[in-house]
């Protein structure tokens, strides 16, 4: 059987004041047997460069990030400064 090592986002989410999570897992197969799986975790926030993101998860980060989102996650850095 061979061993095959795929890697996939399977989880998207938006939080309070826009912030996307996401995860990606990295899955190692024999077969059909899911041998092992780790994940690593990435956050965005509103406004940040999204060149080099998966391509679901800029999709995703652009509906939400209305100018709105984006103007009142600044406000609220500059408030914690």
């Amino acid at each position: 059987m061979s061993i095959t090592e795929t890697k996939l986002i399977d989880q998207i989410t938006v939080v309070e004041h826009g912030i996307v999570l996401y995860r990606e897992a990295t899955r190692i197969m024999r077969g059909d047997e899911l041998v092992a799986q780790t994940y690593h975790r990435t956050s965005l926030t509103p406004g940040q460069d999204l060149t080099g993101q998966p391509e679901k998860v800029v999709a995703i980060a652009q509906t939400a990030w209305t100018p709105q989102v984006i103007a009142a996650y600044q406000a609220a850095q500059e408030r914690t400064q």
